[in-house]
């Protein structure tokens, strides 16, 4: 998902890809797949990226869609040396088991980061 939110406003505000990829320690390529949504941005980034541009986090923030890729041409999935082809194992699974696990992973994705962020933040038992 093309992140249309936070290039308008760079360009708006007028900063280069380059500019913006240097403020989150990444080469501009890398950054412009983050842009177009090939690549993920992480929550730090987001908040390194709206202190940047001078925005709060929600002006530039989009969601990012769940891609679930499966390459069939992995050489796992094309090893026929079971006799009964492993390709025939994975079309037989119902597209609800699918969306079940998909959902799993997008909430795991979910918590991981919530651990990620509390980890990031000093607690204030600790010294």
């Amino acid at each position: 998902m093309q992140k249309e939110k936070l290039r308008v406003i760079r360009k708006q505000k007028g900063y280069t890809q380059q500019q913006v990829a240097d403020i989150i320690a990444t080469d501009v390529s890398n950054y412009s797949r983050k842009e177009s949504g090939d690549v993920k941005i992480i929550r730090d980034e987001w908040d390194k990226i709206a202190r940047f541009l001078d925005v709060n986090v929600e002006e530039i923030y989009e969601d990012e869609e769940a891609k679930v890729v499966i390459n069939y041409d992995h050489p796992v999935f094309n090893d026929s040396s079971s006799g009964n082809g492993t390709m025939n194992q994975f079309n037989n699974i119902p597209g609800s088991i699918i969306k079940n696990l998909q959902d799993y992973i997008a909430l795991l994705k979910e918590e991981n980061e919530k651990l990620k962020e509390e980890l990031r933040t000093p607690s204030r038992g600790r010294k």
